[in-house]
Order: structure tokens, then sequence, then C-alpha cells
């Protein structure tokens, strides 16, 4: 929102939601780290959500995601942190389950996140809609193999080779992979019933291919896995084809961009309003 005012020029109301967010920032640290992830939430009755100090549900994936998305705990270790307890206590072959440990029993003040069998739905399920918070923010740390990996696990047509296990159509996102505490750990359920397509979208093609829209401009900022040498990819924005070529020159995600062959400071492209094509040029050192 912030850079949306300064867009159009309306700075005293971007440095207002610059202030809100820095105080969001500190509340967050001080009343939702929990040591070593990012808390889910308090309930009515002020208890925690979401924290080793609970039974069960102590880590769940969408503040993980969501935090590290605004920008939360980049500045000091605390969203690798997040990212290292996911990694350890939610990632799965099969995709990132919801919440570990599962709820066994129902909670009356919690409702019907504990009314599923353990290891379905909002009960420590996969939730495909929320795995893409996660490699959107694996790539915001720089770890474009973890970003790419966590893809791999959830996408329908990888997942074809094991057809036998997910159960579903390999061309369409399920909302649902049963989690690890279910029977049927790894079967697919409820295709089509999603946003888990946009989301992927955004997060292979903005953050992973780190191709995506500013005001100011395309920015190119990739962040792929060490292992791959490059790719090429077309890119249509505000009515100019950009044809962007990647080559891995070194093992970091510092990016080095021309443009027909003109050398451009930073990752973002300004705005180009005199051709219709352009021929964009990335080295990864």
């Amino acid at each position: 929102m912030a850079d949306l005012e300064d867009h159009f020029g309306r700075g005293d109301t971007a440095a207002s939601y610059r202030d809100s967010a820095v105080k969001m920032d500190e509340v967050v640290k001080e009343h939702g780290w929990d040591g070593a992830w990012f808390m889910r939430a308090y309930n009515h009755f002020g208890d925690k959500v979401g924290s080793a100090e609970c039974a069960e549900g102590q880590i769940f994936i969408e503040p993980q995601g969501i935090c590290i998305m605004a920008g939360m705990g980049l500045d000091d270790g605390r969203a690798a942190q997040a990212l290292d307890s996911v990694r350890a206590r939610l990632a799965t072959p099969h995709g990132i389950i919801l919440q570990q440990p599962a709820y066994a029993t129902y909670h009356v003040e919690l409702g019907e996140i504990s009314s599923y069998p353990p290891g379905y739905k909002e009960n420590a399920g996969i939730f495909c809609h929320t795995n893409p918070w996660i490699m959107i923010a694996e790539a915001i740390i720089g770890s474009g193999n973890n970003a790419h990996d966590y893809y791999t696990r959830i996408n329908p047509s990888a997942r074809e080779a094991i057809s036998e296990l997910h159960r579903c159509e390999p061309y369409v996102y399920a909302q649902m992979i049963a989690g690890k505490d279910a029977p049927t750990h790894g079967e697919a359920k409820n295709s089509w019933l999603t946003g888990t397509a946009a989301w992927n979208y955004a997060a292979i093609t903005q953050w992973i291919l780190g191709i995506r829209p500013t005001f100011e401009g395309l920015q190119i900022a990739p962040v792929v896995p060490t292992a791959w040498s490059g790719f090429t990819a077309t890119r249509k924005y505000r009515g100019v084809t950009y044809h962007i070529t990647v080559r891995r020159a070194g093992p970091g995600n510092t990016a080095a961009l021309t443009v027909d062959g003109t050398p451009v400071e930073g990752s973002i492209i300004p705005l180009i309003t005199d051709r219709a094509a352009c021929q964009v040029s990335v080295t990864l050192n």
C-alpha cells in the first residue's frame, strides 16, 4: 500500500503506512514469536495457539509464510529459523502439513480445526493452498533449492508417477493431500476446490523465476535451484514483449541485467515505451 501511495505522489499516506508496518513488526516480535517460529494466534481466552507451550498444534504453516512475505524476520535471522522449523516439523515427501502435532481430541475453544481426523483437512492435512507461501518465503531468503523442492512435492503432474497413491487428476491441484498422521498419507482430495493454481503461478513465475511487475517496471530477480544452468522466458508487460534469457555463471542469486545490450542497474527494467519487444540477458553470479 505504501508503494502504491508513493507511486501516486501521496508520500504522507505512504509514510503512515510504513510507520504502522514498523509498529506491527515490533508487536509480532514481542508477542508473536515463539522462539523458533511465528505463533498462529491467541484464542478468545488469551491462550496461545501454535506455540511450543501447547500440547497439540504447536507450529502452524500459515504464520511462517505470511510473516516472511511481509518482510518480518529478514534482518535478524528469525525468517530463516522459522523456515528451518517448517522443514524439520512440517515438511513431508507429499507437501507441507498445516500444523503439528495434529489435534487428537476436540477443542471447543478452537472448533472446526480439531473436529477432523488427524491428517485430514485443517487438522494437519497438506493444504496445497498454503504451500506456495513457504515457496515464496524460501525464495525471499534466497533459497531456490528449497523453494523449487516444495513446488515439486505438490505438483500434480510430478505426482503422476505415484498416481496409485495420489489418486487425483494429474492436471489440476487438489485442495488437500492427506498428512502424515493420516492412514492414507499422500492421497489427494477435493480437486479444483482451491486457490492453489494461482498461488503456485505467483510462486514459480514471480519468485522462483523472479519475473514480477512493479510500479516502476518489470523486475527480474531469479532465485532458482543451484543445479539450473539457466532458463528462457517470454513475458508480456504493459504492451511490450520481453524475451528473457537467464544464464548461471556462479552459485548465487545476484543478477546482472542487460536490455538489448545495454546494462541495467539493479533488477528493475525501467518502463519501455519506444518499442514493442526487447531482449533481456540475465547473468546469475
